[in-house]
């Protein structure tokens, strides 16, 4: 089976579809922990007498010297009795001809978003006299980015947010709500995981796999298998295939087009059994996990739809067919 030779010695990385193979972490150098304290220690000596000069005080002073000796920088989002933040827009970007990218600007520079992995961020808009508009959005961006956050929006026909935020220019502003939280993510959680997703449904699977490949100690493999209708509709191409040339040991990623250009080489159609039976690690592997994001019917074919957003509901579809558990698949 394929799906226990994968991780056998890396052979060269073609573009078919079953060709692909899994990569060894880079060497370790000098401690990253060592640099970052000793060059943070020399920014904030070196900064205090601007600051004071400047007379904007000793507080910016202390919080930058608190941040290097704790490496807990400020937190845009801290959850619980938070409430909603408005957010500037800064930039809008196009992807493609149904998708934009979003740049939002935190309250000040010097915050991270204060997301977890895996979490998310409710977005709302509400129209005068009309119910508020709600929806749930992974930022793109790194967790430890200061001063940003990075949303990429697909749009959908009769889709209030998607439209709205489509329609938004630089300079208005957006209210934003979070973390909110999904899989609580810990380094060499699962030994293997697969991630299944459809649409913008790539955005959290973006977020769990940049989070494990940036992590030397994560020795966690990756198996992504992605359905889009056209190849223009590949979200985050690029950045996968950057992580696909640099740990061609650990992680593979296998689209699937429904409308493929004539010299596709990939899966053409959707995302079926016979596909997942091939690729993905064995329901009998010890220590997997397979995640699902993506469209309604998507859900409905490969896993089954989640009751609420606290329930998973039943496991049904491909995955139940071919014999995982449902311990083993978490929906998004």
């Amino acid at each position: 089976m394929f799906a226990r030779s994968a991780f056998r010695a890396a052979q060269p990385l073609k573009r078919n579809l079953l060709s692909r193979t899994y990569a060894t972490e880079p060497s370790k150098g000098i401690s990253t922990n060592t640099i970052l304290y000793t060059l943070g220690a020399a920014a904030v000596a070196g900064g205090a007498y601007a600051y004071f000069a400047s007379g904007k005080g000793a507080d910016s002073v202390s919080a930058k010297a608190k941040e290097v000796v704790t490496g807990q920088p400020k937190k845009a989002f801290t959850g619980g009795d938070q409430g909603f933040i408005s957010l500037l827009l800064k930039d809008v970007q196009t992807v493609n001809h149904n998708t934009k990218k979003f740049i939002f600007q935190l309250p000040e520079d010097d915050m991270v978003s204060g997301l977890v992995i895996a979490s998310a961020l409710l977005t709302k808009y509400q129209n005068e006299g009309q119910k508020p508009v709600i929806r749930p959005y992974t930022p793109i961006s790194d967790e430890d980015a200061k001063g940003y956050i990075e949303l990429i929006v697909k749009k959908y026909p009769n889709g209030p947010m998607s439209t709205h935020l489509h329609d938004m220019t630089p300079g208005q502003r957006l209210d934003f709500k979070g973390p909110i939280p999904k899989y609580p993510w810990a380094p060499n959680k699962h030994d293997h995981i697969a991630l299944i997703a459809g649409g913008t449904g790539i955005t959290p699977m973006y977020q769990l796999a940049r989070t494990i490949f940036k992590n030397p100690d994560d020795k966690t493999k990756v198996t992504l298998v992605f359905g889009n209708v056209t190849e223009e509709d590949i979200l985050l191409k690029r950045e996968f295939e950057d992580l696909e040339n640099t740990y061609p040991n650990r992680f593979r990623a296998f689209y699937v087009l429904d409308n493929p250009p004539k010299e596709w080489t990939g899966a053409k159609g959707y995302i079926t059994k016979d596909l997942l039976k091939t690729v993905l690690p064995e329901p009998k592997s010890e220590n997997i996990k397979i995640f699902v994001c993506g469209p309604p019917g998507m859900y409905k074919a490969i896993s089954g739809t989640k009751t609420s957003p606290t329930d998973q509901g039943e496991l049904t579809g491909i995955l139940k067919e071919l014999g995982y558990s449902k311990d083993q698949v978490y929906k998004f």
